[in-house]
């Protein structure tokens, strides 16, 4: 029997906000991936137990803090992207907000131990709807038949790799690139 999830009582929603909101100023720091979790505490005001008592681990904190990115930035970019009568137009704008996304909290994700683990289950539920806006697009020839939907993570990863070696919205240019590659071609992929 699941037991329902009781919400936080103000202060304590308003401790978790201002640790994460804290713990993101702190992970964009140069040196911020090393950030210990009492300086991130000390600086949003609270007491390491405090901290303990809603976040288990450093890992437990980043993934709060992407999930709630993700719900502020990717989902009602993907709730407006499924009634677009666009498929292109939604898969490219779904595509743009996580990658907006991963550059803003580039910082944040460079701070977990293991960050395939962190944002596994929201890259995976990502995938999962790009996949579907992806079909859409190939059953109206907008996208090259030819693609998978296991290719959209490798060419995200390409695309998140860029922000290491470009300046801000540097990947711009390469999404643009990508996108072009997407589009119906005559060269069939290997």
């Amino acid at each position: 029997m699941n037991t329902p999830v009781r919400p936080l009582r103000a202060d304590a929603a308003r401790n978790a906000e201002r640790l994460m909101c804290e713990a993101r100023l702190a992970f964009a720091e140069p040196d911020g991936a090393d950030v210990p979790l009492e300086d991130i505490a000390r600086r949003a005001g609270v007491g390491v137990a405090t901290l303990y008592r809603r976040f288990a681990s450093k890992d437990e904190l980043i993934r709060s803090i992407l999930e709630a990115r993700y719900a502020e930035l990717v989902e009602p970019v993907l709730a407006r992207a499924v009634a677009d009568d666009d498929p292109w137009n939604a898969m490219v704008s779904a595509l743009e907000a996580a990658l907006v996304l991963t550059e803003e909290e580039h910082g944040t994700i460079k701070a977990a131990r293991d960050p395939g683990t962190v944002i596994g289950a929201l890259a995976n539920r990502f995938f999962d709807e790009l996949a579907q806006l992806m079909r859409q697009a190939q059953s109206r020839g907008l996208v090259r038949a030819d693609l998978q939907p296991d290719d959209i993570p490798v060419l995200v990863v390409m695309l998140m790799n860029t922000m290491h070696v470009t300046p801000p919205n540097g990947w711009r240019r390469y999404f643009a690139l990508l996108l072009d590659s997407l589009r119906p071609s005559s060269n069939p992929l290997p």
